[in-house]
């Protein structure tokens, strides 16, 4: 049974990797690993593919940056050519980025079967362009694996087949716990100054110094000069009480430079921890496994991506999510997630019952137990 597993960007290789590696033990499956190139750069690619020991990709696009159009319609292209040439049994897709939709429009017109995985979110706004993938990539598919009951609910209202959805669980947890422990390993806290041997205290893996951990990317946030101001300008008050460590997007970085927001941050390249009180820590982003330390140890998250509000659930950490609202609403019911929007007064009230101690706790939601990627494989191996 061919299966052509396609991946773009870095959310994909997290889902993807726990996949594959069940997959190889299947001797009837033959699995074949397309990047479509979407993610380009070592940092952003080569970097993750190396962290979660994913196989070197069968077939590379490498259709590089562009509009949701341009980038959408060079996936189309490429992938068209190896569906005619692999002639595969089924495609396997993740996620809600353009390489998800791409792919499976392709597909669906080539009479190629797909199986979506994490199927079933909504934030039900349309101006996301990934909601805009994650609807038509499930009307397309054939097979459904979900997450979540709401997700499930979401796609019987739209009309799909029951017999279409398979409630498996969280796939990107699978990711989360199998590498949890490699990287607590890694030498990321030291680098960025939260290790420190001092007179008082001496900050360890287990009590590293307090911080918080920022990332943001979306176009909602980062595109608009007076939403983006007004995020900034909240958390620097926040940092005056505890670091923040901002991971930067290169395209995150781009706006930074392009609207002269540049006073607001300091490069923790050139300057220690201590010296960002006020400020907010800067640095290149980093791999999985780097990322993952730093995640795992922080006081809290403040982030606009939808990964991190499951795995800070998974890991019990708080998680205040700068956006009006989320396609992963059991973060927020079961989770320690809390919607924070743009607001300044609800970031900084929010911030501020973290540190007092009132952070909000949660559980792990059903399933989310680290063998979600069996579930799938089993479920495509009978097929």
């Amino acid at each position: 049974m061919k299966i052509i597993n396609v991946v773009g960007a870095r959310p994909n290789f997290m889902k993807m990797a726990p996949i594959l590696k069940v997959m190889s033990s299947y001797p009837r499956l033959n699995p074949i690993l397309v990047h479509t190139g979407q993610h380009y750069d070592v940092t952003m690619s080569r970097a993750f593919f190396e962290d979660l020991e994913l196989p070197e990709p069968d077939i590379y696009l490498g259709v590089g940056s562009g509009s949701h159009a341009v980038q959408t319609a060079r996936i189309m292209v490429e992938f068209e050519k190896v569906l005619e040439q692999e002639k595969p049994n089924l495609i396997v897709v993740v996620g809600d980025v353009n390489s998800t939709l791409a792919c499976s429009v392709v597909a669906a017109k080539l009479l190629v079967p797909i199986a979506h995985v994490e199927a079933g979110l909504r934030s039900f706004d349309r101006t996301m362009p990934e909601e805009i993938n994650r609807v038509v990539t499930d009307a397309l598919s054939e097979y459904l694996f979900t997450t979540s009951e709401d997700a499930n609910l979401n796609l019987k209202r739209e009309g799909i087949s029951e017999e279409k959805i398979f409630f498996v669980g969280n796939v990107m947890i699978d990711s989360l716990l199998q590498h949890l422990e490699k990287a607590k390993k890694m030498n990321i806290l030291k680098k960025l100054g939260l290790i420190q041997k001092g007179p008082k205290t001496v900050p360890t893996m287990e009590n590293p110094l307090d911080y918080a951990v920022l990332t943001l990317h979306r176009p909602s946030n980062v595109d608009d000069p007076e939403v983006f101001l007004r995020i900034i300008q909240a958390l620097t008050k926040v940092s005056q009480h505890i670091p923040i460590i901002f991971p930067v997007h290169p395209r995150t970085r781009k706006q930074i430079a392009t609207f002269g927001y540049q006073s607001f941050f300091k490069d923790l390249e050139t300057t220690s921890v201590e010296s960002t009180r006020g400020f907010i820590g800067m640095t290149e982003p980093l791999g999985y496994l780097d990322f993952l330390c730093l995640m795992s140890q922080a006081k809290f998250i403040l982030t606009d991506s939808g990964g991190l509000q499951e795995e800070t659930t998974a890991l019990g950490i708080p998680c205040l999510t700068l956006r009006e609202n989320t396609e992963r609403p059991v973060t927020l019911t079961e989770g320690t997630n809390t919607l924070v929007g743009t607001d300044p007064e609800k970031i900084i009230s929010e911030s501020y019952k973290i540190l007092r101690g009132e952070g909000k706790t949660g559980r792990i939601p059903k399933l989310w137990d680290g063998k979600t990627a069996e579930r799938i494989v089993k479920i495509l191996s009978e097929l």
